[in-house]
């Protein structure tokens, strides 16, 4: 009876792995050429990405706002519905509620696929000048301490190091974990304490708010400090992994 059972679980194990390449099979469209036109002019109500996230998209410090390029599009995706179902709110410029309503769900994914592609060609150099931010009053951290959190964590205090989910110095892994590395440091030391408060609670399975629950304010500065410039190439690469399939870019 239990070699059947057994067998019985191998063939549904099976059947559901072949089933896999089936359901991501149907890739999903986007327009690039609205996506760029939505980043740079807006649409309707919705003003320009580039008003408050730089020409560029690498954010900006002083607004507390994010680097969007190259950051994997399934997870802006995700963002954009959550900001537009109010299961995230935006609490920093308290408009990308509001924005994410006005764009139809084609819409989002259009603009996400465009600021995927538009970090491409500068994979590094899109982090903030700690330097810079320390001399204008703004607490920043340690970086050697935020490597140490990053990589390998704090078991003792229930911290999970950052590379286990975000891959190495926090590239990102899609279609769940963003891009954290060359992420603007205001806003990584912001969300994190978002994230720590409860204040933001849009997390898959509550993972980040179970680990920024054990972090200090010393600890959420070091980590900041370290990965807004943390380099997504590893020793000996040029390259960072290709986001997978999930949507055929339109370039016409």
């Amino acid at each position: 009876m239990r070699r059947v059972t057994v067998l019985a679980a191998v063939i549904s194990g099976v059947a559901l792995v072949l089933a896999i390449p089936q359901v991501f099979a149907a890739e999903v469209a986007a327009d690039l050429k609205n996506g760029e036109k939505i980043f740079k002019e807006g649409k309707g109500t919705v003003p320009a990405c580039t008003s408050c996230h730089g020409e560029d998209g690498m954010g900006n410090d002083m607004m507390g706002t994010p680097r969007l390029a190259g950051q994997i599009s399934q997870f802006l995706v995700k963002q954009l519905e959550d900001f537009a179902t109010d299961k995230r709110m935006d609490t920093t410029m308290f408009i990308m509620n509001a924005n994410a309503k006005g764009l139809s769900p084609e819409d989002r994914r259009d603009v996400a696929t465009y600021l995927h592609l538009l970090g491409k060609e500068n994979l590094v150099g899109g982090g903030s000048n700690i330097k810079e931010l320390k001399a204008s009053g703004i607490e920043t951290g340690q970086a050697h301490l935020g490597l140490a959190l990053v990589s390998y964590g704090d078991i003792e205090r229930g911290i999970s190091g950052c590379r286990s989910c975000h891959d190495y110095n926090g590239r990102g892994v899609d279609p769940v974990y963003p891009m954290i590395g060359q992420q603007k440091f205001v806003y990584l030391v912001n969300q994190l304490k978002k994230w720590r408060d409860g204040s933001r609670a849009n997390d898959p399975l509550g993972q980040m708010r179970k680990v920024a629950q054990h972090l200090t304010d010393e600890d959420i500065l070091n980590v900041a400090t370290y990965l807004t410039n943390a380099s997504p190439l590893s020793i000996g690469n040029t390259r960072v992994p290709e986001q997978h399939n999930f949507m055929t870019f339109d370039t016409k």
